[in-house]
């Protein structure tokens, strides 16, 4: 019998070359769900500094499991609203996705953010179907979003 090995979760740069490991596996998994690799979506940049961050999963072996960042969401979604991007979690890799959202939804708590926003592509089912299991519902399209019917803005109230 195998025991399952805990979930840690670090805050890491996103320019770094773990984090960049999971954002080009996320992006290689988008691009065959999608046919489009998300990454003229996400600018590290944002993820840096007081009210945003990039944390990764690892096991207790130091094996990679996953990711997701965040970042302020200003203009449409203002200064309350923080926004999630780049969230992915290795296949097979039961619990990480809601120990990453988790953790971000607690990070957000904690830099004052009141939502969290995200969008994501209709055809990524799987991923709709996961933030709705975790209390994501449908908000009014934002930013680069509006008008782009591949897209769905999900949100939360924190």
């Amino acid at each position: 019998m195998t025991t399952a090995q805990a979930i840690i979760i670090t805050a890491v740069d996103a320019g770094g070359g773990e984090a960049q490991q999971l954002l080009d596996a996320l992006s290689d998994a988008l691009l065959s769900i999608n046919g489009d690799s998300g990454r003229s979506s996400f600018d590290a940049e944002e993820t840096r500094g007081g009210r945003g961050g990039f944390f990764i999963a690892s096991n207790s072996d130091g094996e990679l499991l996953g990711c997701a960042a965040l970042r302020p969401l200003g203009g449409d979604g203002g200064s309350s609203t923080g926004e999630l991007k780049r969230m992915y979690a290795r296949p097979g890799q039961a619990g990480v996705g809601a120990a990453l959202l988790d953790h971000v939804e607690t990070m957000a708590r904690q830099h004052g953010y009141a939502h969290i926003y995200l969008a994501t592509r209709v055809a990524n089912g799987r991923a709709v179907a996961f933030y709705r299991k975790h209390g994501y519902l449908a908000v009014p399209a934002y930013g680069k979003y509006v008008g782009a019917v591949q897209s769905i803005c999900l949100g939360k109230v924190l």
